[in-house]
């Protein structure tokens, strides 16, 4: 694990210092949001919906509505003047019997571990701790916000429990709190004979999460299948540096796809080859013979037609000899 705060527990003029670490992790199927066609990841931008445009990170700051729709907009220099303790430290407050403490009050919970120059003092209060039966109440100061929480002992480690303030429990007022309900003797003694009746010890272990179990065996399935896709390289946003080959090799070939083509080449076609430039002093000599053969076929064409030309003459005048 990797803690993610350092401080102390400051209690008195005893300082323990301690490194905290997260005591759960939810396990979740992750999923990410993709195209159905092509599997490539859905972005979003931050856009402002007053003019359209897309903001950066290091132009958006935190907006207060008011019921009026006005904002007041908080900078980063407006939290810097707030009064949050930035001591690093874990303040006990006072010590409290755990049962009086409501569950509901607890939102997430972390472990202590404590530095080498503070692990006496810490066994030190965790067995005072222990036996007292109680549960430190203390107030830190984390991830910008300010909270209350309780300090207990687990398989021999501090748990920090992370509290809700009284302000952020709901009230349970529902309409059938203030109804007459009508309870008989038998019906109240069945519900207990079978609250008896399903009694045990809570051992956690014998449960599972049978819809992630199913969700991952479904996954698994279609991984062994092949029923996956692998998405192209996601489009650059624009501004950003790319390859100018790369971008222009990818659109050549979605180009070829989207003919139905393959590969480097189209099917059953050769590789284009571009013709050789000719040279200068060759120029005139390929010009020449390519226009002789021209020529040559001008030149029998206008034989042919003088020659059936003197023919024909011979022949009227034998034919006038004749008559005379």
């Amino acid at each position: 694990m990797r803690s993610i705060w350092k401080g102390a527990i400051s209690f008195g003029l005893v300082t323990i210092p301690v490194k905290l670490y997260s005591a759960t992790e939810e396990k979740d199927v992750a999923f990410h949001q993709v195209h159905r066609e092509d599997g490539g990841r859905i972005r979003y931008k931050r856009v402002c919906q007053t003019d359209g445009e897309e903001v950066t990170y290091s132009d958006i700051a935190k907006g207060y509505e008011l019921p009026t729709g006005e904002m007041v907009i908080l900078t980063d220099e407006d939290f810097s003047d707030l009064p949050l303790t930035t001591s690093r430290s874990i303040d006990v407050l006072e010590f409290v019997p755990l049962e009086q403490v409501d569950p509901m009050y607890f939102s997430r919970s972390y472990y202590l571990e404590p530095e080498v120059a503070g692990t006496k003092p810490y066994v030190l209060l965790r067995e005072a701790l222990e036996s007292s039966g109680r549960v430190a109440l203390v107030k830190i100061a984390l991830r910008q916000r300010e909270s209350l929480a309780t300090l207990r002992v687990r398989d021999g480690v501090f748990v920090l429990e992370m509290m809700l303030w009284p302000d952020e429990i709901r009230e349970a007022s529902f309409g059938f709190l203030d109804e007459d309900v009508d309870v008989r003797p038998q019906e109240l003694q069945m519900a207990q004979s079978l609250i008896e009746t399903l009694s045990g010890d809570f051992k956690p272990e014998q449960y599972t999460d049978n819809y992630r179990e199913a969700l991952q065996a479904l996954i698994e399935a279609k991984v062994a299948g092949r029923e996956v896709v692998s998405p192209a390289e996601p489009v650059a946003e624009s501004g950003a540096v790319v390859d100018l080959m790369a971008a222009l090799r990818a659109s050549v070939e979605a180009a070829k796809q989207g003919r139905g083509e393959s590969g480097a080449t189209a099917a059953g076609s050769g590789p284009a080859t571009a013709p050789k430039a000719a040279s200068p002093k060759d120029t005139g000599k390929k010009s020449s013979s390519r226009k002789a053969p021209a020529k040559k076929t001008a030149t029998q064409g206008a034989k042919r037609t003088s020659g059936g030309s003197a023919k024909k003459t011979a022949s009227k005048r034998a034919n006038a000899r004749k008559s005379a």
